[in-house]
């Protein structure tokens, strides 16, 4: 079925900036939508949005030229073009594009046009998008990670740590894991209230920090848990994104809370320290971007007991992907399709993740839509793992609320290996206290 017509427009994100939608339609009538998310720690390796940079329009925020791009070029592009073949669909943009980080057209508007082509797509195979993408092989149901604090970025920096999460180890099913996640959630705002410290959410929807130093959060967490009736370490872990690019300057790590400074060594100890005393199973980006022989230590280190996500490391890049494998820098991959910017680079990724016997995590951005879109790709490519931020606002339960849809969809095949992932993958999941 060829696509008729591609036109775009500005609309906003959950933090109320500009973002792009792009609408597809074919020649039977059928349409498919794409919205693009925005991050707000990002890496220097990611692929490039466009923003208008008028300071006299939405402070310089405004997406008008990647609009154009897609009304214009890309829409003259595509017109014609059959939209079952997504490769073709995809390269051709990146090929018009010209440039290795998309950023002459702008990531965010082909992004869009490329995730508005596999929902039209799917939606004329008349098949759930999960089904369409995975190719009728998805089945399994993500471990969700779920942000209890806020922090970094995502907090103004109010505590250096970007997200204090939750995994639910010891669910049995999806379901339990969303149960485990709002009854700690709920313990951490009624000990944040007791103690006057409770001041609203953070960007992805996490109780706003309020903390003296970083270890305090990380106390508090544990005790929520154990307030809720779970036992640190064996029902519930620990996950951390240190969003450690962002703390390095000059050579060295700063925890501008505390005024502490360390060298990479210095700081894997800390994260040792933090992996045997919090209960902690998974670290993302605890060393910076380009940082890799730190990455290699931390993984000879703990690379056995704790999953090592990178993600400003790797960008969902598979060049990237490929050098960390190679240089064994870590054990699991952050997955963002905006970072990449098309819907087939980001399947690859995954697919060199998994072929290394790798985890791919399956993640929203700090700045999210309405749209569940990544909840289908995390079941149709079986990737075990979901981080869409916290267990409060739409954008964030839209996600969580799209599983369940999708598992009561699947019915019986639908299968939930939860913290059982780790173990195959050959990281322990239970951490001594």
């Amino acid at each position: 079925m060829k696509i008729q017509a591609v036109r775009a427009y500005q609309v906003y994100d959950s933090r109320g900036d500009p973002t792009v939608e792009a609408v597809i339609q074919l020649t039977d009538g059928t349409v498919g939508r794409g919205i693009v998310p925005a991050g707000a720690s990002t890496g220097a390796h990611e692929a490039k949005e466009l923003r208008d940079g008028d300071p006299k329009r939405f402070l310089g925020r405004s997406v008008f030229r990647a609009v154009g791009h897609v009304n214009g070029e890309l829409a003259d592009l595509l017109i014609g073009r059959n939209v079952l073949d997504q490769p073709g669909l995809d390269a051709s943009m990146n090929e018009l594009d010209g440039t290795p980080d998309k950023s002459r057209l702008g990531a965010n508007a082909i992004l869009a046009v490329s995730l508005a082509a596999v929902q039209a797509a799917a939606a004329l195979r008349r098949e759930p998008l999960h089904v369409y993408l995975g190719k009728g092989r998805g089945h399994l149901l993500p471990l969700p990670e779920i942000q209890i604090f806020g922090g970094g970025k995502h907090a103004h920096g109010r505590v250096d740590v970007q997200d204090f999460m939750i995994i639910a180890l010891g669910a049995k099913t999806f379901e339990e894991t969303l149960e485990i996640t709002f009854n700690v959630y709920r313990a951490a705002g009624k000990i944040m209230r007791r103690r006057g410290r409770q001041s609203g959410v953070a960007d992805e929807g996490g109780h706003w920090p309020d903390f003296a130093t970083n270890e305090e959060a990380l106390g508090t967490l544990i005790e929520a848990i154990e307030a809720a009736g779970y036992t640190p370490g064996r029902d519930v872990g620990v996950s951390l994104d240190l969003a450690a690019t962002d703390l390095y300057h000059e050579g060295r790590y700063e925890f501008g809370l505390e005024q502490r400074k360390f060298t990479t060594e210095e700081f894997i100890e800390l994260m040792i320290s933090w992996v045997d005393r919090f209960a902690i199973v998974s670290l993302e980006d605890p060393l910076a971007e380009d940082d890799w022989a730190g990455w290699q230590k931390i993984r000879q280190a703990i690379g056995h007991r704790c999953q090592l996500i990178g993600d400003d490391l790797f960008t969902t890049n598979v060049a990237r992907i490929e050098r960390g494998i190679a240089d064994a820098a870590a054990n699991a991959v952050l997955i963002k399709l905006n970072q990449i910017g098309t819907v087939t680079e980001t399947l690859r990724a995954i697919e060199v993740t998994q072929a290394a016997g790798w985890l791919p995590v399956i993640s929203a951005r700090s700045g999210e839509s309405e749209d569940a879109f990544i909840a289908h790709l995390a079941v149709a490519t079986n990737a075990g793992q979901l981080k869409v931020g916290s267990f409060a606002r739409g954008e964030r339960t839209s996600k969580w609320n799209e599983v369940l849809r999708i598992s009561d969809e699947l019915g019986s095949t639908a299968e939930f290996r939860g913290a059982q992932l780790f173990l195959e993958h050959g990281i322990s999941q239970t951490v001594p206290r």
